[in-house]
């Protein structure tokens, strides 16, 4: 009984362990999240003194009707809070339905575009206040594979697509014509990121971003580089030798664009300078996962962002912990290749010696390619969570406080890559490998001529059977 014990203390203190690694939360953090999404201390005292349940949005709208709150009107954090109590978790409908698998999507700023893209040459530009109507129907040019990732330009006129070559095109999402073939009907003008310095057949893109001004592009790719290119002066600009593997990730770390983050195959995500990139010496470097970052997304404060992960986990950071160097080298995930094997058992176990994350997000699982994770709007929820797409053909939503998974979004049959959450309304967008462009609302009529049901499943379109060969 003496060993029983022992071994029922052992798994209880490793069960102990990971609850911590998970839940841990800075107090900065926490505090922060809450205060942008919870009532604010004006509006509390209004609607009830001695309330310890949560507070329903009819007592809300109550106090503030009523006079209670002094003749003012919701705040940014009493909004929030309302919003995040209605979760998009009905559905799906079909917004589109295509012969490949869809990798990328992304809303507009103001939320009147979503942007998606396929495999092979084909990106769709939806008008959302329009009944999710084709607003551009793109065919794109020189692609290698899939669409790799999209961006749209701060005023919403252009979008940039790359895939696994060297160029990345402008197209017009502006432009009278729904029909956009380059070069053909528009000019997808092509922005070179490699001169004569490489074979285009090796040159691959994973990330692309437009500078807050719109006057950059900036690229992670497979060269283990961030290069930036100069719209002005039709060139690049810069060429950093960022990770020791794959660039996977790059993003702005809020409106000034001077601070830029970068996610790699290396486990290590890093932070940059933008005014001085020339001497290519990151910021700062932050340790803490175990395998190849696939995404990153900045909270927009140029404080906190998060990364998704092979080794199976999201993980929060904050950039005043960055280090200089790699102090401790994390034991590695041998003998296993996340595209066509299932994660190590033993591995969720693995932690890194020196990990410097505020906090760590598990349930979802990232296999087969290069999946995206996400803040909730800060409009609508004040970013109180983070949700992601999942290999378990699922949307997991995360609570950024307590940790836990408060929602799971289950219908496609098969990887949803990426994901995307409307900035304003209760909308949430799935773009699946089974060729569905679903959208999943707070409310909504089930008997809708556009609800998918489950005899309208199917795999993915390409038999793909060892996942995404090229997304490494």
């Amino acid at each position: 009984m003496r060993g029983v014990r022992r071994g029922a203390r052992g798994e209880a203190s490793r069960k102990a362990d990971r609850e911590l690694d998970r839940f841990a939360m800075a107090n900065e953090v926490f505090h922060l999240t809450r205060a942008r999404s919870e009532p604010c201390h004006r509006t509390r005292g209004a609607a009830s003194a001695r309330r310890r349940r949560p507070f329903s949005t009819f007592g809300l709208v109550s106090a503030r009707e009523s006079g209670r709150t002094g003749g003012a009107g919701f705040s940014p954090a009493d909004r929030a809070y309302v919003g995040s109590r209605h979760i998009p978790t009905k559905g799906p409908w079909g917004v589109d339905e295509v012969d490949s698998e869809a990798y990328v999507s992304q809303f507009s700023a103001d939320g009147s575009l979503l942007v998606a893209g396929f495999r092979g040459s084909r990106i769709r530009v939806y008008n959302a206040d329009r009944g999710w109507r084709i607003h551009k129907d793109i065919s794109c040019r020189s692609l290698q594979w899939t669409v790799s990732d999209i961006a749209l330009s701060p005023d919403q006129q252009f979008l940039a697509y790359a895939s696994l070559s060297p160029i990345v095109h402008i197209v017009n999402v502006k432009s009278s014509g729904k029909e956009s073939h380059a070069n053909v009907n528009e000019i997808h003008e092509g922005l070179d990121f490699t001169g004569d310095e490489h074979d285009d057949e090796d040159f691959g893109i994973f990330s692309v971003k437009f500078s807050k001004d719109g006057k950059e592009v900036v690229i992670g790719n497979n060269e283990r580089s961030i290069y930036v290119y100069d719209l002005a002066a039709n060139k690049v600009s810069v060429r950093i030798r960022a990770h020791t593997a794959d660039v996977n990730a790059v993003t702005f770390a809020d409106e000034s664009d001077n601070v830029l983050y970068s996610g790699s195959d290396d486990s290590l995500c890093k932070v940059w300078d933008t005014r001085c990139l020339a001497g290519e010496k990151s910021a700062g470097i932050l340790t803490g996962h175990l395998d190849g970052v696939t995404f990153i997304d900045s909270r927009g404060d140029g404080r906190y962002f998060i990364s998704n992960c092979k080794d199976q986990r999201i993980k929060l950071w904050d950039i005043r912990k960055m280090s200089s160097v790699v102090r401790v080298r994390p034991v590695r995930i041998v003998d296993w290749d996340y595209r066509w094997m299932p994660f190590p058992s033993e591995a969720h176990h693995f932690k890194h010696p020196d990990d410097q994350s505020l906090a760590t997000y598990r349930g979802h699982s990232v296999l087969q390619t290069l999946i995206r994770c996400y803040f909730s709007p800060m409009h609508s929820t004040g970013q109180r969570y983070i949700y992601t797409g999942s290999s378990d053909k699922s949307v997991h939503i995360y609570d950024v406080v307590s940790g836990k998974t408060v929602e799971r979004l289950s219908w496609h049959s098969s990887v949803i890559r990426d994901c995307t959450w409307h900035p304003c309304y209760p909308t949430l967008i799935t773009s699946s490998w089974d060729g569905y462009v679903a959208r999943w609302e707070a409310s909504g009529d089930d008997d809708g001529p556009s609800m998918l049901v489950a005899d309208e499943q199917r795999a993915s379109p390409y038999f793909q059977p060892y996942g995404d060969p090229f997304m490494m």
